[in-house]
């Protein structure tokens, strides 16, 4: 009788200790959990062999044919011309005909106190805003597209080059310049712009102007990247499109299809390496995640630098890859590579993560057993001296 009153003061303790032991916990006495119905959905896993790295392999030539491709159909730079549009600012000169003609001379208020000379306002770079709101002295294309022409009057010249304006403005004074030599430049461009954010040391606009304005021209004249820029995955946002550009194959294999034109009203984002992480989990010394570097990191990357699999408590023959989860939650892909396999260990170097991609490493049958008696034994030692102090 004394032993069973001791059992039950035994089970009484324990159950109440859990509420008032020290340290975090949460009281889920007034939570309510509904549980769906048990999953059965069996995912089908495979084999990570030679054969799936040349899959692999395959697959990754496809994708980067295909990103070529849809990058070359964007603007070439060869084919590239400025058109002027309002509120650029022309500068026209005909030849012996200073009344005609943009004094070269003029001055014009930079803000302040200060004056500039034209000269000096055609050495500034297009890309460093003028100080106040000054603007050279000449002809401001208006909103609705057209400039001033003394004897000429109003010519449209929206959407044109400087050659074609050059002729039109030419062919207007004819009846009154004998054989007028004309020429014509753009002093400001301040009509089209694209802007750059993100992950670069100077966002902001960009000027676009008679120099052909690429990706790798805004990132630079941005002060370049930051050392978290994921310039694997730069979005070009064009016209309600989304596109997105690989610098780094650029950069580092040479295909310039990626270094896009740009036009106006693009705007660059030079994402960070948030999106490009891959998680490794299980039995690992260190369990992280992990950025990929330049879009690149394999098993054997991923493993070594969690500090690799733990001796004692880790399952070598199960290492597995879950991929797909945020695109396809209920039908991720599953990869399992067998460690002990001589031939495992170059396979591991070969098969290439994707961002978000998960490793997860096996534990161990003795090691799940051994857990089981360290959670277990504490209680049955209590059990065993409150006996004893019974007696």
């Amino acid at each position: 009788m004394l032993n069973r009153s001791v059992g039950s003061l035994a089970v009484v303790v324990l159950v109440s200790g859990c509420a008032s032991a020290p340290g975090n916990y949460l009281d889920t006495s007034r939570l309510e959990t509904h549980s769906s119905s048990q999953s059965s959905d069996v995912y089908p896993v495979k084999a990570i062999d030679a054969e799936l790295i040349t899959e692999q392999a395959g697959t990754r030539a496809e994708a980067d044919r295909l990103q070529s491709n849809k990058a070359d159909t964007l603007a070439n730079v060869g084919k590239y011309e400025y058109r002027v549009a309002p509120q650029d600012i022309l500068g026209i000169t005909v030849w012996d005909h200073p009344e005609l003609t943009t004094p070269s001379q003029s001055t014009y208020s930079a803000g302040g106190n200060t004056t500039q000379s034209l000269a000096g306002a055609l050495q500034q770079p297009y890309t460093t805003p003028l100080p106040g709101q000054s603007d050279p002295y000449g002809q401001t294309v208006a909103a609705d597209g057209s400039i001033f022409i003394p004897f000429a009057g109003r010519l449209s010249v929206a959407g044109k080059t400087v050659v074609q304006i050059r002729e039109q403005v030419t062919a207007s004074l004819v009846r009154y310049v004998r054989n007028p030599q004309v020429d014509v430049r753009v002093l400001s461009f301040r009509s089209q712009k694209v802007q750059v954010t993100g992950e670069v040391k100077a966002p902001g606009p960009l000027a676009i102007s008679d120099v052909p304005l690429t990706l790798v021209d805004a990132i630079t004249r941005s002060g370049g990247n930051t050392a978290e820029a994921d310039l694997q995955r730069v979005r070009l946002i064009r016209k309600k499109h989304l596109y997105l550009l690989d610098a780094n194959r650029m950069l580092d294999k040479g295909d310039m299809t990626q270094d896009v034109l740009l036009q106006s009203g693009d705007v660059i984002n030079v994402p960070d390496r948030v999106d490009s992480r891959v998680f490794v989990m299980g039995e690992v010394k260190t369990p992280t995640p992990l950025t990929m570097y330049k879009g690149r990191l394999s098993i054997a990357d991923a493993l070594t630098q969690a500090g690799g699999i733990l001796d004692t408590d880790a399952n070598p023959r199960q290492i597995y890859v879950m991929r797909g989860m945020k695109e396809k939650p209920t039908t991720p892909e599953v990869f399992h590579l067998d460690m002990t396999q001589p031939e495992s260990i170059m396979l591991s170097t070969q098969f290439q993560l994707q961002p978000m991609d998960v490793v997860y490493v096996g534990t161990a049958s003795s090691t799940t057993f051994n857990r089981v008696l360290q959670q277990v034994l504490p209680s049955l030692q209590t059990l065993f001296y409150l006996k004893q102090l019974a007696r």
